[in-house]
């Protein structure tokens, strides 16, 4: 293995770059608990699609060589957003408040499964993270035990669990989650 290196793009940069990395998500995806076949690549695809056009939208991409071992993205929740909705126990207003500045969601993040425990998921999220001028962040994740290796970073970079999201009728139960900057 070569050093792992990272390279960030925004906004436009960043939506071309979806063969890239597409591979990569179809190689981690396919595993249990997600099992996702084909539908669910192309639903994938038309999300990041729509996703990459978002204010405030970024991807890092880790690389061992030229080959992308990781991925991470993610974009500022707009003061519109329906975010917040999907939780199961309603929040007070002014935690759910966005103004389009305020909160910034990392919607994957994903390393092939011969590059993980060597801190590539880190490396990502740091990077990901970088030079971010909002409050919080959040995302989702599936619950323990079936995400117990991603719970236990996501808590020991500082995130604590808000509550359980439901964000459509056929999707799973999430951990809505919310990391603190500032």
């Amino acid at each position: 293995m070569a050093e792992v290196t990272y390279e960030r793009y925004e906004g436009a940069a960043a939506g071309g770059r979806l063969d890239a990395f597409l591979a990569t998500y179809e190689e981690v995806y396919v595993e249990p608990p997600y099992c996702e076949g084909p539908r669910d690549v192309a639903e994938f695809i038309e999300r990041y699609q729509v996703q990459a056009q978002r204010p405030g939208f970024r991807l890092v991409l880790a690389r061992d060589g030229v080959e992308v071992v990781g991925f991470t993205f993610g974009y500022r929740l707009p003061a519109d957003t329906r975010w917040w909705n999907n939780l199961l126990e309603p929040m007070p207003e002014d935690f759910t408040e966005e103004s389009g500045e305020r909160t910034f969601v990392v919607i994957e993040l994903a390393v092939r499964k011969p590059w993980r425990r060597q801190g590539i998921a880190a490396g990502l999220h740091a990077r990901l993270l970088d030079g971010l001028s909002v409050e919080r962040v959040t995302l989702t994740m599936r619950p323990e035990p079936e995400a117990a290796p991603a719970q236990s970073a996501y808590v020991a970079w500082g995130y604590r669990k808000v509550g359980q999201s439901h964000p459509w009728d056929e999707a799973p139960f999430y951990d809505a989650m919310v990391l603190e900057l500032r």
